[in-house]
C-alpha cells in the first residue's frame, strides 16, 4: 500500500500503477456535475480553493451541523464518475489535478489527460459512505453552496488514510477498459 499526502507531486503520481492501493491524507475537494460544468464553461474557483497538485472527489457528502455549529460529514460515498467525462480532461489540464476519486471509471478523454498531465483515477468503494466519512477529520470549508446546493457544492475536507485503488493510471492503463474488453471477448466466445 502507498500512503500519499496532498499536495501530490507528478513524480509520485507517475509512480502509481493500476491496482495499487493508496491511503490519502490531506485535503480533498468534492466536485460533481454542477462544479464540473461550471469550471468547463469558464467559471472561477473561489480563492480559497486550489486544485493544483490536489484531488477532486466525485462526491455529494451528507453533512450536518454539530452542537458547536461546525459541519460534520456523516456519509461520503463516491458518485458515478462517467457523467463528468465531457469535462474531466480539461479540468485536469486547466487546474493541475493529480487525482480524481469516484466510482465506475471514466473514458478515453480522461485517460488521455491522466497520461499527458500526470493524473490518476482512484476508485473509492461504493456502498461504504459511512465508513469513508470516518476518514473525514474536518470540514475546512464549503464553497458555492448558495449557487449549487449542498450535494453539488465544493466541500473542502481534511482526510486521514482515505482508502482508494488506482484503476486508471498515468501510463495509459484503465482497469475499467480492460475488464470491459475481457467481458466482451468472453461474451463473444460464448455466443
Amino acid at each position: 500500500m502507498t500512503k500519499l499526502t496532498t499536495p501530490i507531486s507528478e513524480a509520485a503520481i507517475r509512480a502509481l500503477k493500476v491496482g495499487d492501493e493508496v491511503h490519502l491524507t490531506g485535503v480533498l475537494f468534492t466536485g460533481r456535475d454542477a462544479v464540473h460544468k461550471y469550471l468547463h464553461d469558464g467559471g472561477q474557483l473561489p480563492p480559497q480553493v486550489s486544485l493544483r497538485e490536489g484531488i477532486i472527489y466525485h462526491c455529494g457528502p451528507v453533512v450536518i451541523k454539530d452542537a458547536q455549529g461546525d459541519w460534520k460529514v456523516v456519509a461520503a460515498g463516491p458518485t458515478t464518475s462517467i457523467r463528468e467525462e465531457p469535462y474531466q480532461g480539461q479540468i485536469i489540464r486547466d487546474f493541475g489535478l493529480r487525482g480524481v476519486i469516484g466510482k465506475g471509471g471514466m473514458g478515453e478523454r480522461t485517460l488521455a489527460a491522466c497520461q499527458e498531465y500526470g493524473c490518476v483515477y482512484l476508485h473509492a468503494i461504493g456502498g461504504a459512505a459511512q465508513v469513508l466519512a470516518e476518514c473525514v477529520k474536518k470540514v475546512r470549508g464549503v464553497y458555492l453552496l448558495e449557487e449549487f446546493g449542498s450535494p453539488e457544492a465544493i466541500w473542502e475536507m481534511a482526510v486521514g488514510d482515505f482508502p482508494v485503488v488506482v484503476t486508471m493510471d498515468s501510463h495509459g492503463r484503465s482497469l475499467h477498459q480492460e475488464v470491459m474488453e475481457r467481458s466482451q471477448a468472453e461474451l463473444t466466445r460464448r455466443l
